[in-house]
């Protein structure tokens, strides 16, 4: 229930109203907007509200809407339900255009689309009439006209219409002409029409040299208007087939309406659905332009509200090029009545509308003007008391009025009510009102009803902080500048600031001091008392806010500390994983080492007891490692082989050639070069650079390439002849000659691969090749990330990279050595 019946008028909801209208394309949505109506409906609610907000996030997307041309086609049909009665061919053309625009929306919102489904279950019992829409475009043109193909007869008599109509204008020429020579006429002279018949226009003092009926005079006389004799006959033809085609015209209208009035319940419940579609489009496209949301809709009274603004107040001041001041606000259970107090003009009755207006928007199916974080809950009942409502007719003051409004509130006041009154208690000498306004708001209270109350007096305030249910509000004042700031703080009391604004206006000082007299000093300080309490109030809720804050910061830190404890758990044992696999790995390739190492004591005949012994000292050393790598932890005697960065390798050179000089390396040492396999002895030191034999091989390299090996360098046999030597020399010098800076290892295993390249880049050192190419395909690139991986940890090579597309691209890898 809504009291009073100018409820509309006074909380501003008439403006949104004019406003839905205007945004309507038809006026059937327009007639639609009148009769909306409040709902407490909360399914319903849910429906329409959820329709609305479909369509705005649908408008506001850019998304392209179906075309709509509605007309009231089923009100035309409702005029014309007699026998004989037919539509206009105008009228039948807009009904196709209406059908097309049903069959539109039907085929957009015909999808499941989570995002509409509420438009789609609606629209999607629209009804469709393809073989009317067929029937009526067979006979009716786009300019609204009836076809000459609509029937065989119309064809026909059309057909009559124009032979006769050429062959009347050929006979009209002919007199023209003959009666211009004679100089009857003017030779500017052209045939026109009247009363449906073609007729000359001939000078008054000649109409007796054409024969022929005069039809019409000129206003003046001085022309008439003569059918010559020679087209009467054929004229007489014209007006009756234009009789005939008239006749089989409406013959056609009427057929076409008889079929349409066949489907009248259909066609109505179709128009009823374009009419709600042009109803929810104007209030999404408010709710666009007013910043209207879905929110929150609860079963049982609530009011959460975030960013509440009276949409009648913000388009007003929008054309003023102002800002509303928004509110926000809470009453629940605990806090059902806000008491709100505060200066004159500082918006407690725009507060109280505001209330008023959006609560009502919402429950009337409009979106309200608030955020889509707030809660909105269901009233039964909104009672408002407001403004000035003396009655010379009814014999009532303005206080009668206000006091037969409260007598209401009292009698129908329940917990699904809401009560909105301005400037409770008024009207009458100022104590026994505001005892009255307390009594009042004491039973409305115990009554369980939720309101929003404003006042200037200090008892309600009292009342309000002190009395359960009950919260007092206040709107904010800047004492600064002396203006109101609109802005609506529950929690706690407000001034009224009379004595402030009474100096600001220029009102004599000694009036003022007067006043403060007459009241004397305890009133007078009770309101700035009341100030202070509110300014410690805010300080220590800072304050708490503040203490709040910082132990949400130490949390997510504490939080944040635990989470990278955690990860740095998880990665050292991810590093361990990982050194693990690295060193089977690098034992895997220790093997393959290993396997060379024996194949070449093999080529050099050395003695089979002593290959066995050394196979089987590798084969425990191997058995060591795993043993080892089982741990938990990665032994000392891995850590030479776990993974590490280039600047941790240079450093680690840096180290290394700190920790020991070139000059531990000596002419006679056996070497080996960085990550190389062959070992070499040094023949000569120069500089920074030392001549190596490998056999009968020398070349010089730097001596940082070169680590100290324990091994012996391979040896000719005893007994070897001077001509065996110039053999390996020979064979050397052959190895070179048949070298190529390129190896194609497409095909191979992984591990072959590997040490197929390792030995590829020793040859390629010792010949001195600055640049090769490894030939590995692309297939899935693990081969090519193996090699590059191999290649990375070298220091041997200098740099790598893809072949250039037009030789191969990703499938061959370039090396620069060092």
């Amino acid at each position: 229930m809504i009291y009073p019946k100018d409820f509309e008028n006074k909380i501003g909801f008439t403006m949104i109203r004019h406003y839905l209208m205007e945004k309507c394309e038809t006026q059937m949505g327009a007639e639609l907007v009148n009769k909306m109506s409040f709902s407490a409906d909360r399914k319903y609610l849910l429906k329409e509200l959820g329709k609305v907000d479909e369509l705005r996030k649908i408008i506001s997307s850019g998304e392209s809407l179906p075309q709509f041309s509605y007309y009231d086609v089923a009100g035309w049909l409702a005029e014309t339900r007699s026998p004989g009665s037919f539509l206009s061919s105008e009228q039948l053309y807009k009904t196709l255009l209406t059908f097309a625009t049903m069959a539109s929306l039907h085929d957009y919102f015909s999808y499941d689309d989570s995002r509409c489904k509420n438009l789609c279950a609606y629209f999607r019992e629209i009804p469709l009439f393809p073989e009317l829409e067929r029937e009526i475009a067979r006979c009716i043109d786009k300019e609204g006209n009836v076809k000459d193909s609509a029937s065989p007869e119309l064809y026909e008599i059309r057909r009559s219409i124009e032979s006769l109509s050429r062959s009347m204008h050929k006979i009209m020429r002919r007199v023209l002409d003959s009666s211009i020579s004679q100089g009857v006429i003017e030779k500017d002279t052209t045939p026109v029409l009247r009363e449906g018949r073609m007729v000359i226009p001939v000078a008054a003092s000649h109409k007796r040299q054409i024969t022929g009926i005069v039809h019409d005079t000129s206003a003046t006389g001085k022309t008439v208007f003569i059918e010559p004799s020679e087209v009467v006959e054929a004229g007489n033809r014209l007006r009756e087939l234009q009789k005939e085609e008239e006749a089989e015209i409406i013959a056609i209208l009427t057929a076409l309406t008889d079929i349409l009035r066949a489907e009248y319940e259909n066609i109505k419940q179709g128009c009823a659905l374009l009419s709600s579609y042009d109803f929810i489009k104007a209030k999404a496209l408010f709710a666009i332009e007013t910043g209207g949301e879905m929110p929150f809709i609860e079963v049982k009274p609530e009011l959460d509200w975030y960013h509440a603004v009276h949409p009648g107040l913000l388009l007003a001041l929008r054309q003023q090029g102002r800002e509303v001041v928004a509110m926000n606000l809470r009453l629940n259970e605990e806090n059902r009545i806000l008491i709100i107090s505060g200066p004159n003009a500082g918006g407690k009755s725009v507060a109280l509308k505001t209330v008023g207006a959006v609560q009502y928007m919402m429950q009337c199916g409009v979106l309200p003007t608030l955020y889509s974080n707030s809660h909105m809950g269901l009233f039964t009942n909104i009672f408002i008391d407001i403004g000035d409502e003396q009655s010379m007719e009814n014999d009532l003051s303005t206080y009668s009025s206000h006091l037969a409004n409260m007598k209401f509130f009292l009698q129908n006041a329940n917990p699904q009510t809401l009560v909105l009154a301005d400037e409770m208690g008024s009207g009458t000498e100022p104590q026994i009102g505001a005892a009255l306004a307390q009594s009042i708001l004491a039973r409305l209270g115990a009554s369980g009803c939720y309101g929003v109350i404003t006042t200037h007096y200090q008892n309600l305030k009292i009342f309000a902080e002190n009395e359960e249910g009950f919260v007092n509000g206040a709107m904010l004042y800047d004492r600064q500048h002396l203006r109101p700031t609109f802005i609506l703080s529950v929690g706690e009391p407000g001034s009224s600031f009379a004595l402030e604004i009474a100096r600001n206006i220029g009102l004599p000082l000694e009036v003022i001091q007067s006043a403060k007299d007459i009241v004397g000093s305890e009133y007078v300080d009770s309101e700035r008392f009341i100030l202070d309490i509110q300014r410690d109030k805010r300080y220590w809720k800072n304050k708490r806010l503040e203490i709040k804050e910082k132990e949400n910061r130490l949390n997510k830190l504490l939080e944040d500390y635990e989470a990278k404890a955690d990860e740095l758990k998880n990665q050292r044992t991810t590093i361990l994983k990982e050194a693990r696999q690295e060193a089977r790995e690098i034992l895997k390739g220790a093997n393959t080492q290993i396997e060379r190492s024996i194949h070449e004591i093999r080529k050099s005949q050395a003695e089979k007891e002593k290959s066995k012994a050394v196979r089987r000292e590798l084969e425990d050393y191997k058995r060591s490692l795993e043993n080892e790598i089982i741990s938990e932890d990665v032994p000392d005697a891995l850590k030479p082989l776990k993974h590490t960065s280039r600047k941790k390798k240079r450093e680690g050179k840096e180290k290394d050639a700190e920790a020991k000089p070139t000059g531990t390396l000596s002419v006679g040492d056996y070497v080996t070069i960085e990550n190389g396999g062959v070992v070499g002895t040094i023949m000569a030191i120069q500089g920074q650079k030392a001549e190596v034999a490998f056999g009968n091989l020398r070349t010089k390299i730097d001596l940082s390439k070169l680590r100290s090996s324990l091994k012996k360098p391979q040896s000719p046999k005893s007994g070897t002849s001077l001509s065996s030597q110039n053999t390996a020399e020979e064979v050397s010098r052959e190895r070179q000659l048949k070298f190529k800076n390129e190896i194609d290892v497409r095909g191979f295993r992984a591990d072959e691969a590997l040490q197929a390249i390792t030995y590829f880049l020793d040859d390629a050192l010792q010949f001195n090749a600055r640049r090769v190419r490894i030939l590995h395909g692309t297939g899935h690139g693990i081969l090519r990330t193996l090699i590059r991986q191999q290649l990375k940890s070298n220091p041997n090579v200098q740099n790598f990279a893809d072949e250039d597309v037009r030789f191969g691209g990703a499938g061959i890898t370039v090396v620069d050595l060092a």
